[in-house]
């Protein structure tokens, strides 16, 4: 399956809530605040959700907002089976340090898409050397910085310019003069998006 391509905003009517996938305008003109029903035909009656089906939800929502298509995303859960401890926090870890997200949570972008077109570009580097691989994951003592020719585009000095105001995790540090991150431990159970429920992503997968 192809990744998905179409309106954002239908992915957040669908789920009832907003997933912020679209960066500013989730926080300045919500289509959810102004279209809250279901995307489809209007005035329809919708059947009761099963147990299945919320669990699905859940899912697709998780996946929506990382940005991961389902290969990847089983990929991502296998290992936080190998890993010990609990499985759905281990998961959650796994999504929160992934290259394109460690580059959303600096606030080098404004939303994950935009943050995997980056990476996908090769604007950044890892440890000193270029990386364009947005699944990546990031480990404690990692450095992400921009290319050095990166810097000359209108977009860094915009965002150098507006960055000051950006809040960056507790497992991350920025150097506002370079814009040059850190990651100083692995994500906490806190730290990933409170919205996802992982107990109920990893009983979808254990039927």
């Amino acid at each position: 399956m192809a990744r998905y391509t179409g309106p954002v905003c239908r992915i957040c009517r669908r789920q009832s809530e907003k997933l912020f996938l679209k960066g500013e305008k989730c926080y300045t003109s919500c289509t959810l605040e102004r279209r809250p029903t279901p995307p489809g035909q209007t005035g329809r009656r919708r059947q009761r959700v099963s147990d299945r089906g919320l669990q699905l939800r859940e899912k697709q929502k998780a996946r929506y907002m990382y940005g991961v298509l389902e290969r990847q995303f089983r990929k991502h859960l296998a290992e936080a089976e190998r890993r010990p401890g609990h499985t759905g926090q281990n998961l959650l870890q796994i999504l929160e340090t992934r290259l394109d997200n460690v580059v959303y949570r600096l606030g080098f972008a404004d939303s994950r898409r935009q943050a995997r077109e980056l990476v996908n570009h090769g604007h950044f580097t890892l440890n000193g050397r270029r990386t364009s691989i947005p699944s990546c994951l990031v480990k404690p003592g990692d450095t992400i910085a921009w290319m050095e020719g990166s810097t000359k585009l209108e977009y860094y000095k915009a965002l150098a310019r507006s960055i000051q105001s950006k809040a960056v995790p507790d497992w991350l540090s920025l150097d506002m003069q370079t814009l040059t991150g850190r990651v100083l431990a692995a994500p906490g159970p806190g730290d990933a998006e409170s919205i996802i429920n992982a107990a109920v992503v990893v009983g979808y997968y254990s039927r």
